[in-house]
């Protein structure tokens, strides 16, 4: 009884083997030619470096030489408010200059120029559709510069857009007010500079002909 049990399971194994086993086999290399059909993208540890470039480079020719030169020196760019009274529905700025601060991959922020109060944060992304490896974040200096074109060339239809923010949702006020305060160093020292070369080149004319 025993034998007839196990002569009839191995029968029955080897029926199934005969069923199974070619489409396992089938299986197997549908999926191989799947595999094959997609190019395998490689990681290349410079492309972040190269793109960054690229992306600075684009950025020097877009904004002004200030602009260009508070980035390189300080990693943002500033961008005086267009609107008599000030950015978004946050009360008005009763007439008072204000402006923006741009930082890549960061939020927008608006303070007033004279006391550096901050009003808000203005959240927006540019996300990268072109990058191979699924990524959404674009480089550095071509989030600044989207930014930097959005809010030069349509402030209000940005701010609309964005999400806003009180200060110190996303960004430390104090590193904000920092960041202000080093900019009003890097201005005192340009003017110095410059005020400086005016009169090298007052006291050495040169030569005529």
């Amino acid at each position: 009884m025993v034998l007839a049990l196990a002569a009839t399971a191995l029968v029955a194994l080897a029926l199934l083997s005969d069923l199974i086993i070619p489409r396992l086999d089938a299986a197997w290399q549908r999926m191989r030619a799947r595999r094959q059909r997609v190019p395998t993208l490689l990681y290349d540890p410079g492309r972040e470096r190269r793109a960054e470039a690229r992306a600075r480079a684009l950025l020097r020719s877009c904004v002004n030489d200030e602009e260009w030169a508070m980035y390189r020196d300080l990693g943002f760019i500033r961008v005086w408010g267009a609107h008599a009274d000030g950015p978004g529905d946050g009360g008005g700025t009763g007439g008072a200059a204000y402006a923006y601060l741009i930082y890549p991959h960061r939020p927008i922020v608006a303070y007033l120029a004279q006391t550096h109060r901050l009003l808000g944060e203005y959240c927006i992304a540019f996300p990268d559709e072109t990058r191979p490896y699924g990524s959404a974040r674009l480089p550095d200096s071509d989030d600044a510069l989207a930014k930097w074109m959005a809010l030069t060339g349509d402030e209000r239809r940005l701010i609309a857009a964005a999400n806003m923010h009180l200060p110190g949702r996303q960004l430390d006020p104090d590193q904000v007010r920092r960041d202000l305060w080093r900019l009003s160093r890097w201005e005192r020292g340009r003017m110095r500079a410059a005020a400086a070369r005016t009169t090298a080149s007052e006291e050495h004319p040169r030569s005529a002909g």
